[in-house]
């Protein structure tokens, strides 16, 4: 025969339920209207986000200008004009090669279509001229239908471009700032918050920042390492626009998983359309080899502190800032959850109970017995 429940244990198991179902409610509210405030401040919030990742990947010289004797303001101008040269010489190189190739790559891509058009109208699909020509047709009728609708995405295109010119502009004058006065803002920080937040605070600002920095600048290592190889492979394969596929890896190394296979879909999409389908799979092939090489050799010497993410959380992170702000949330979406695991631990940390306490981990003598 079954025991009986126990009213008394039932009715603290629902109290204790309910408390803590209205303490996960005024939590994630909580998170609600912190993400809507960031929302309304996306215009401030995003420059501030790029200047601070900047900062990470240009910070390692300006410390070094500065430890021999460089005054703050001038080694923050020097390291921001460099960076700018380099960034300009960068767009440079991608532009001009798309410019003088961009021609063969269409008529490519045009003979892709007709090979593609023959194979359809072949067995075992045997579609015919008739057929591709009324498609043809509809798409054309579409494009006219939808006229207004393309002139007012140009426009959105255009206003995209704007914003993403002045986010730049903001990005790199707050760069430059933080470069001259950054070391200066934790004990700032420290002056303006009270008790305890004083110390918790800052602590946590300066391993997120410790994060933010490994993970940057071992993403620009490997991903330098990524474009070299896959762009010497593209070379000897006489892949056209190699060194905007180059620049490509180099970019998307900084989305996790994601990015690489965003970057070689492209490069095979291209060898396949210009080269044919057995350079497509050559360059297949190095793709697979140099993502190998990376994952089993470039990344554990690089990234040798890592963030402590595991792959499946990285992907998973990649994909729901996707799928919430598109690509720059798939840019942000590690940077991210490597601060939170940051703020996790040190919140792990302080209410861990000190060992030799009660429920510690180590076990407590026992008290001596007396005589």
């Amino acid at each position: 025969m079954s025991a009986s429940l126990s009213s008394a244990r039932s009715r603290a198991a629902l109290r204790v339920s309910a408390r803590i179902s209205v303490e996960l409610l005024l939590v994630l509210v909580m998170t609600a209207v912190v993400l809507w405030l960031l929302g309304q401040m996306w215009s401030v919030v995003w420059p501030l986000v790029l200047g601070l990742l900047l900062t990470t990947l240009t910070w390692p010289p300006t410390r070094f200008l500065r430890r021999r004797g460089w005054r703050p303001a001038p080694a923050a101008s020097l390291v921001t004009v460099l960076f700018l040269v380099v960034a300009a010489a960068v767009v440079a190189l991608i532009a001009v090669p798309v410019a003088s190739q961009s021609g063969d790559l269409s008529d490519g891509v045009v003979a892709g279509l007709h090979k593609v058009r023959d194979w359809a109208a072949g067995p075992p699909l045997n579609v015919g001229e008739d057929q591709i020509s009324s498609a043809l047709d509809n798409a054309v009728e579409r494009i006219q239908k939808s006229a207004g609708s393309i002139t007012t995405t140009v426009v959105t295109g255009v206003n995209t471009v704007v914003n993403g010119l002045v986010t730049a502009v903001l990005a790199l004058f707050l760069m430059f700032f933080f470069l001259k006065d950054g070391p200066r803002f934790l004990p700032w920080l420290t002056r303006q918050l009270p008790g305890r937040l004083a110390v918790h605070v800052p602590a946590v600002a300066s391993r997120s920042w410790d994060t933010l920095g490994s993970f940057v600048r071992s993403q620009a290592a490997v991903g330098l390492l990524d474009a070299v190889f896959i762009g010497i492979g593209l070379w000897i394969v006489d892949v056209p626009l190699v060194l905007p596929l180059a620049v490509l890896t180099f970019v998307s190394a900084f989305v996790p998983i994601v990015g690489a296979l965003f970057a070689g879909f492209v490069a095979v999409l291209i060898a396949l359309v210009s080269n044919g389908l057995t350079d497509a799979l050559i360059v297949l092939a190095i793709i697979v080899a140099v993502q190998q090489l990376e994952g089993n050799v470039f990344q554990p010497i690089i990234q040798s502190r890592g963030l402590g993410l595991h792959a499946a959380v990285i992907l998973l992170a990649v994909t729901l800032g996707g799928n919430l702000a598109g690509v720059v949330g798939s840019l942000l979406a590690v940077p991210v959850a490597a601060v939170f695991a940051v703020f996790w631990n040190y919140l792990r940390e302080q209410l861990a109970e000190p060992p030799g306490e009660p429920g510690g981990g180590e076990p407590q003598a026992d008290a001596a017995v007396p005589s």
